[in-house]
């Protein structure tokens, strides 16, 4: 017997890529379950599968920084629970990040890709279950969007949860209508300005020096810090919450756009975002 949850939850995280840098990921968790039937005629009750996997991938990989610990040019440092990344991308720029051990996934893998890291996940997972579920199959995979995207890094200093942490995202759809009409032109005009970049705070830029910019913020979980090539930031006057995000590329929007008006739904990874207008 099988069972299976579609659409089980929904992970935002950002990773390292070789090429790309630091990435801003979305994933849709799916789940099947092999097993034989308990005494209530169930593998698991639907209720108890949904919760501890959701759990299980809250206080992981979602809003963490997830690294591939066996990839090359890489070093990672762990004391006092904090965790300390430097790695060189294939272009011999260095990235740096430090915060504390919560705001990291350490993965024994050699890349971050969707089928490596359902395996990663499969022999941990299987531990969440009764006696009756014999085997765990996961699978992960990015919302098909088949209009402009992007993929972004932040950290929201002054959040509660885990957004506070410096180094983490999303993989979003963007909508952008002029005049009521949905504008390919400024959507695509977006999905270039954020493709695969870090939207920092301005007031969390600390320095820039030798095309590397250095951030840094006290937060409730800790401090963090990370520094980058600048040629993949953006910054913003406002902390980069999803609705100033949006605020944001309205009003640029609205100077592309003379005389018109202006809507903007981004979003935040998978179904969900902010609208603002000018």
């Amino acid at each position: 017997m099988k069972l299976f949850v579609d659409d089980l939850t929904h992970v935002d995280f950002s990773y390292l890529d070789a090429q790309r840098g630091l990435l801003g990921e979305s994933w849709v968790v799916r789940l099947e379950l092999d097993g034989t039937l308990n005494d209530e005629g169930m593998i698991c009750d639907f209720g108890i599968v949904k919760k501890r996997v959701k759990q299980w991938f809250d206080e992981g990989i979602d809003h963490a920084l997830a690294i591939a610990t066996r990839m090359p040019n890489l070093e990672i440092e762990e004391s006092d629970n904090r965790t300390e990344v430097r790695w060189t991308d294939d272009d011999g720029r260095l990235l740096h990040c430090v915060g504390p051990e919560q705001a990291f996934a350490l993965l024994d893998i050699e890349a971050i890709t969707p089928e490596s890291v359902a395996r990663w996940c499969e022999s941990r997972l299987i531990e969440l279950f009764p006696d009756e579920v014999q085997g765990l199959t996961l699978t992960l995979y990015p919302e098909t969007i088949d209009s402009a995207l992007y993929h972004y890094s932040h950290g929201l200093q002054k959040h509660q949860g885990n957004c506070q942490r410096i180094a983490h995202g999303h993989r979003s759809r963007v909508q952008v209508f002029v005049d009521g009409e949905r504008s390919a032109e400024q959507e695509q005009y977006w999905g270039q300005q954020f493709r695969d970049i870090y939207i920092g705070t301005r007031s969390h830029l600390q320095r820039e020096a030798e095309g590397i910019s250095y951030f840094a913020y006290e937060a409730p979980q800790g401090a963090f810090e990370l520094s980058l090539p600048s040629d993949r930031v953006y910054l913003i006057d406002t902390e980069s919450t999803v609705e100033q995000i949006a605020e944001h590329m309205a009003l640029v929007t609205g100077q592309n756009c003379p005389g018109s008006r202006v809507e903007v739904r981004a979003f935040e990874g998978i179904g969900k975002g902010a609208i603002a207008r000018a």
